[in-house]
């Protein structure tokens, strides 16, 4: 597939021509054709070779033309023209906290800065605090963004990695001679950056399957190759490890190869002082070294006293000692969720119109859909006047008489204000069906007033959610410092929910935050933020997200019915 090859050039050409100072529209046509392709279900190769491109959302004909020369060359000659008049490295730097195009320009004209190197010296010398638009705080923090970047930098995120994998586990399971094949690792975690895949298969003919796994067509070059373990890279620069085992091992070597490393030493500790010996072929009895199990993953927890502990959660932070005692949440499963709350139409900045997302979302088996596009003061994005507001209402009352057995929430993503105010009065925010109050400007603030500002929105009695909390976007922007603590308080206090935004480079709130806000019994909205219909996929990786904090169907607001979800939002 060249889902992700025809995506990656088209977010080059965006970040280029942005570089360049082209209108926000244009560069804004090649962002969203590449978030939509990148999570395609079908083959981008066989939907150009059946001129079914311009059926994609976003896509036009000089768009068209442009995706199938990446598709018949694997490049395209547009690009090669503007990296001619625009420094290659200068795209590095875009991925930088704190930089956008402008700022990258400015600092390539006024100090001939081209690298990501020649940036650092720049800032550990001082040179940027004088430049228009910049500033001493600037220049700290676009050191420390290099340092994010840098710390990120050889990881995929989740959802390219779960691509990738379950591609390329599928091709394995098509070989008569593997028993069983599984994700492994951390992928297998569903973490929310991945190194490398891990795959586990079982087989008596370990050398074939090694034969088969690198004639995948998707191999940019063979690292290693044995018979127990080969390593390959990918067109997309990710690593694949196959592991072959036998089959009676198959499942100690899962457990071996899924859990983190302090779960494996935490269980490996627990089966000595069970008298066994626990390694990736199987349970041993410690005294004979006799073979106890291990052809599956249900009875090493079994014979070690312990409940079934998912893959999500193996990440020793309690859930060994909690299976001890039979007391491991039902985590929320992925046909749980009833409705996406977070949906942004063609009124702001998304493709859509809202019955057509209504009536995808009813196809797909949800039982409702929130429309939330963004407020007044965010212009970037359309964001809808109050004359425009009623006007929704009334087009939103029009298509829930047109489709039965299907309910369309009235929302919006109300920014909030530097002083914790709405973009919208409270005239307004009533006749909204729910509101989700989120920060989309004025991101540097200290921790206190970062953390007031949030919890003054919360105050406010329409709010229901708080969208996106801490604001991070992986690899490009850190998160809020915020006294997360008290916002939980705050939540809980006030009844407002906090979202798990399932966009992939978002993962907002993660794991670790909604573990911590679950013991403060804060409750939850798992949503995409999804700008076309092939963005409510993405729901998949806010309920690993989700899963990872031990979130059971009962903490999230969107696995309840459209009446007791009616209930639930009158505040």
């Amino acid at each position: 597939m060249k889902n992700q090859l025809v995506a990656d050039i088209l977010y080059q050409i965006a970040d280029l021509l942005d570089l360049k100072g082209e209108i926000f529209f244009k560069t804004r046509a090649y962002r969203m054709a590449a978030q939509t392709i990148e999570v395609l279900d079908e083959d981008i190769e066989v939907i150009t070779k059946e001129n079914r491109l311009q059926d994609i959302p976003g896509v036009g004909e000089a768009l068209a033309k442009k995706i199938k020369e990446i598709v018949e060359t694997d490049k395209i000659e547009y690009l090669e023209k503007l990296k001619k008049e625009i420094p290659e490295e200068l795209l590095k730097m875009l991925n930088i906290s704190g930089l956008g195009p402008k700022r990258v320009a400015a600092l390539y004209k006024n100090l001939g800065i081209k690298t990501i190197d020649e940036l650092r010296k720049a800032c550990i010398e001082g040179k940027l605090r004088n430049l228009d638009g910049f500033g001493e705080l600037l220049e700290l923090n676009i050191l420390r963004g290099i340092q994010v970047m840098e710390q990120t930098s050889g990881r995929a995120l989740l959802h390219v990695a779960i691509e990738d994998g379950e591609n390329y586990l599928s091709f394995i399971k098509k070989f008569d001679k593997v028993k069983r094949a599984s994700l492994a690792g951390s992928l297998r975690r569903r973490k929310e950056t991945i190194g490398d895949i891990d795959i586990l298969a079982s087989s008596e003919s370990p050398d074939d399957v090694m034969d088969y796994f690198v004639k995948y067509n998707d191999i940019n070059r063979v690292l290693l190759k044995g018979s127990t373990k080969t390593s390959v890279v990918l067109n997309d620069n990710l690593q694949v490890d196959l592991r072959v085992v036998k089959d009676e091992s198959f499942g100690a070597a899962l457990q071996y190869f899924t859990g983190s490393k302090e779960h494996n030493v935490k269980m490996r500790s627990l089966a000595i002082k069970k008298g066994y010996k626990l390694n990736e072929y199987g349970l041993f009895d410690k005294q004979s070294e006799s073979y106890v199990v291990g052809k599956n993953e249900e009875e090493i927890y079994k014979k070690l006293g312990l409940e079934y502990i998912e893959p999500e959660m193996r990440e020793n932070r309690g859930e060994i000692e909690v299976a001890a005692n039979g007391k491991l949440p039902k985590l929320i499963s992925y046909n749980d969720i009833k409705g996406d709350l977070h949906v942004h139409s063609n009124w702001s900045d998304g493709l859509e119109s809202i019955e057509s997302i209504s009536r995808f979302c009813k196809k797909i088996g949800y039982e409702y859909v929130g429309i939330s596009d963004h407020s007044q003061s965010l212009k970037v994005a359309r964001g809808l006047s109050e004359e425009r507001i009623i006007k929704k209402i009334a087009e939103i009352e029009k298509i829930n008489k047109k489709i039965s057995n299907f309910k369309v929430f009235c929302g919006t993503e109300c920014d909030i204000k530097p002083d914790g105010s709405l973009d919208y009065n409270n005239n307004i925010l009533k006749k909204f069906d729910f509101v989700c109050a989120g920060i989309h400007l004025g991101f540097k603030m200290n921790k206190t007033d970062a953390t007031n500002r949030i919890m003054k929105a919360m105050e406010n009695n329409y709010v229901n959610c708080i969208a996106h909390p801490t604001c991070r976007l992986m690899g490009r922007r850190e998160p809020f410092e915020l006294d997360m603590e008290k916002i939980f308080e705050k939540a809980k206090e006030t009844n407002t929910f906090l979202e798990i935004n399932s966009f992939p480079d978002r993962l907002d709130l993660n794991d670790l935050y909604i573990k911590q806000a679950k013991e403060k019994d804060v409750k939850f909205i798992i949503d995409t933020d999804a700008h076309n219909l092939h963005h409510l996929s993405f729901i998949k990786y806010g309920i690993a997200t989700a899963r990872r904090g031990w979130l059971e169907k009962k903490d999230i607001l969107n696995t309840k019915s459209i009446n007791e979800i009616e209930k639930i939002l009158v505040k």
